[in-house]
């Protein structure tokens, strides 16, 4: 594991967003136990906005990359940013910050250096369906001794595809950091991780069975009438 921690600071008497959003307003440190966390919570709850100041500080473009790829998104500079201080045991300079909603200009960006496609399965990542594409990120650019920021990478898995990223994972948990902000439960349920549930005020650890997602889920799933039924009455 590279990095241990992170610590809000210089942040006293600010009251706009991000800071007034009740994970961050409340949030002095968080602490990282495994090689391998999610972030739950709501829409809404600052897992994402977390997840960008990490990669403003760790330098890799906050619009999606790594520090080598230099491209402009509106919206993508974090003002939580200047306002993080990271703790690493020891530091590592390699890593990606993946966002799904920005990964079609990540996408396009590469398109522009020809010869970096090679590190992404050697074709376009235009030229490969949603999903696919994001395999070929995680499968082929992917490596050891670094950091991998992750912001809803399921948004364009199928299940099965899902599972193959687990996989992946697996393969490199002893030698990488994975930090994921997800709203899968198949994701949620990789061996041994550390949850952090941003619905808590502050942020705290959850076990994956207590998780709202996988509770919605299973009940879902055993009682599929009985839960559209509720959904779809008055």
């Amino acid at each position: 594991m590279f990095l241990r921690s992170l610590e809000i600071i210089n942040n006293t008497g600010i009251n706009s967003y991000p800071f007034n959003i009740p994970a961050i307003k409340n949030l002095v440190s968080l602490r990282f136990e495994k090689n391998v966390t999610f972030l739950v919570g709501e829409n809404g709850s600052g897992k994402s906005t977390i997840l960008e100041a990490m990669a403003y500080q760790c330098g890799f473009n906050t619009a999606g990359g790594s520090k080598n790829n230099n491209y402009e998104v509106d919206a993508s500079h974090s003002v939580l940013g200047d306002h993080l201080r990271l703790s690493w045991m020891p530091k590592v300079t390699n890593g990606f910050f993946m966002r799904a909603e920005t990964f079609y200009h990540f996408a396009s960006h590469l398109d522009t250096m020809p010869e970096s496609l090679r590190h992404y399965g050697g074709r376009s990542l235009h030229e490969q369906s949603h999903g696919e594409a994001f395999l070929s990120l995680f499968s082929h650019r992917f490596g050891n001794q670094a950091i991998y920021i992750l912001d809803e990478p399921e948004a364009a898995l199928s299940p099965a595809r899902q599972l193959a990223l687990l996989r992946i994972i697996k393969e490199m948990e002893n030698d990488a950091q994975f930090i994921i902000a997800t709203h899968s439960p198949i994701l949620l349920g990789y061996p041994n991780a550390q949850i952090l549930n941003f619905d808590a005020q502050p942020v705290q650890n959850i076990r994956y069975e207590d998780t709202l997602h996988y509770i919605v889920t299973r009940r879902f799933l055993e009682n599929r009438e009985k839960v559209l039924n509720e959904v779809f009455s008055d």
